[in-house]
């Protein structure tokens, strides 16, 4: 059986104030807890030091590859959490999301997502890290 996903607004919270929704209702055989990703590549090498957009953009591609190796898509996430170095970014951030969402989740059905403010990640260099639910 495939997961049911059910992503949606409430009327009673209002408009949600960026590229994501308030709620994700779920019914699966199987959760998919995709660990933090950064924008490392294959080698280890850090892909887009000192570049908010080059980092972001190798993010997803690594999520991308964690949901495919479970056989998944963006349609199977149910939930970000993102965590940015510096708050100036968040304007990056949400001119990406603007961008690029719309082409990952045609449906305009964006999953919730969590953005937190932290001092550093694992490496200085990094800027922008993303943790990923998705149910299959």
């Amino acid at each position: 059986m495939p997961a049911e996903i059910n992503i949606y607004n409430p009327e009673a919270l209002g408009p949600p104030m960026g590229q994501y929704s308030h709620v994700t209702r779920v019914r699966a055989n199987e959760f998919l807890f995709i660990a933090g990703m950064l924008s490392g590549d294959v080698a280890g090498n850090v892909i887009g030091e000192d570049d908010f957009d080059l980092q972001t953009t190798q993010v997803f591609r690594n999520i991308e590859a964690a949901l495919k190796s479970a056989g998944a898509s963006w349609g199977n996430v149910v939930q970000f959490t993102t965590y940015l170095v510096h708050s100036q970014d968040i304007p990056k951030f949400m001119a990406f999301r603007l961008r690029e969402f719309p082409k990952m989740f045609p449906d305009g059905k964006y999953p919730p997502n969590t953005l937190l403010m932290v001092d550093r990640l694992v490496k200085e260099s990094f800027l922008v890290e993303v943790q990923t639910i998705a149910a299959v």
